[in-house]
């Protein structure tokens, strides 16, 4: 065989070797391909699926196989996916008129679906520039707020040991809900000054690519800690790497009322549960009822309202870039120059624990604290001051005791002149 034959031949086998692997990949798989945040692999297949249910495309079927059959679909109808979309759009807009959702959440749904598409090379089989004139209009800001203090201070009264270092770690960090997913006990470590814990660093989706870090404040820490230490007095074997948060276990006996322990299996709690467990305590502890009817949202979001929380309360004290920095936000043209150290964010940190510390007594104790420092400090600088007195009436009474003795001298030389004259005169 010719050797350029035998070329073409190669090239020809090349190709369709590269078909048949592009073949071989679902456009389900290609959809995911593209997901690089946990976060975002957490959200986007549950918005595809949705926007599959809306549209009641092929219900009852799992959804790698109904993302296949969408993109079949899709590729031998023209304008279906379109009309499609268009059909999702005008349902969601009606909620959002109904204030059942807003009109970001309307914008992220057709960011998947358009993500589905591009990852697919079906981008061109929706006119894209159509799809934006109907969306409405986004708002800059949520109507949402972030949950108060005192409302804070409620849902933490709720008879589950996991709800303090859960909130408490949220909303001292501003970390997502979905980071629990990676949290272990490794990933928190305490920063100590002078011997004292002043505040926690956070790694946060330890190992992903998105990786980066926040802190906690101490009274997150040291409730951390304490659940921890409760789980390790029940036998479980605490390391570096036993999950933040893991599930509850039977710790007695229902018959015989004695301790039992059945916490060394733990299984990890994940994030969602995590955020159904504190949506439902909101209801328990009586800060949020049922929506009324005609009501489509909650005055703040159960779990997110924390993050809210955190960058509300650091907006008083810290740096604007650094809080983005600390909740994983994009910089945009200022993450070119803006670039501080970690002690830099610390020192930054630092000026906001007290506004992100819930506990009244945690606050007041470490007032008092300080207050003891000053107190000593006063109480050092007064001593010093006596010690420093004491020392000045020593150096004048010895002052005093010398020329007292010379003046003596003085008197008694003179009285010596006095009783015998002839000394004076020869003087």
């Amino acid at each position: 065989m010719y050797p350029w034959l035998m070329y073409i031949v190669e090239v020809i086998e090349t190709v369709e070797e590269q078909k048949e692997i592009n073949e071989s990949i679902s456009p389900y798989a290609n959809f995911l391909y593209a997901l690089k945040s946990p976060e975002v692999r957490r959200q986007y297949p549950k918005l595809l699926k949705i926007f599959m249910d809306i549209i009641k495309f092929e219900l009852g079927k799992d959804i790698e196989e109904r993302a296949y059959l969408l993109f079949q679909q899709s590729v031998s109808k023209k304008k279906w996916l379109e009309t499609q979309i268009i059909g999702f759009v005008e349902y969601q807009k009606k909620r959002v008129e109904q204030k059942e959702i807003a009109a970001g959440t309307l914008k992220n749904y057709v960011k998947v679906i358009k993500l589905f598409c591009q990852m697919n090379e079906i981008e061109n089989l929706v006119l894209w520039k159509k799809i934006k004139i109907g969306m409405p209009k986004v708002k800059e800001q949520a109507d949402d707020r972030a949950p108060t203090l005192s409302e804070i201070k409620k849902l933490i009264e709720y008879p589950d040991i996991r709800v303090k270092p859960i909130v408490y770690t949220i909303i001292s960090s501003g970390i997502r809900i979905g980071a629990f997913d990676y949290l272990k006990w490794k990933h928190i470590i305490p920063i100590e000054r002078e011997g004292k814990i002043v505040a926690a660093k956070i790694i946060v989706y330890a190992g992903e690519p998105e990786q980066y870090y926040s802190f906690i404040t101490p009274e997150a820490y040291y409730s951390l800690k304490e659940w921890m230490d409760y789980r390790a007095s029940y036998g479980e074997k605490i390391n570096g790497n036993s999950w933040l948060m893991r599930d509850i276990w039977q710790k007695t006996h229902h018959r015989y009322s004695h301790r039992i322990g059945l916490a060394v299996e733990p299984e990890q709690l994940k994030s969602t549960a995590i955020k159904n467990m504190i949506s439902s305590m909101w209801q328990v502890v009586g800060v949020r009822n049922q929506l009324d009817q005609g009501q489509k949202r909650h005055e703040f979001k159960g779990v997110h309202g924390f993050r809210k929380f955190f960058e509300t309360h650091c907006q008083l004290v810290m740096n604007h870039n650094n809080i983005k920095m600390l909740m994983a936000h994009s910089l945009g043209e200022s993450g070119n120059y803006h670039r501080p150290t970690e002690t830099n964010l610390l020192e930054d940190y630092l000026k906001a624990v007290d506004l992100l510390t819930v506990n009244d007594e945690y606050r007041l104790s470490k007032k008092i604290n300080e207050l003891q420092e000053k107190n000593d400090e006063k109480d050092y600088v007064i001593k010093g001051k006596l010690h420093e007195k004491d020392e000045q009436i020593k150096t004048l009474k010895e002052t005093f005791d010398t020329e007292l003795k010379i003046l003596k001298d003085t008197i008694l030389d003179m009285q010596e002149l006095i009783k015998y004259p002839k000394k004076l005169s020869e003087l």
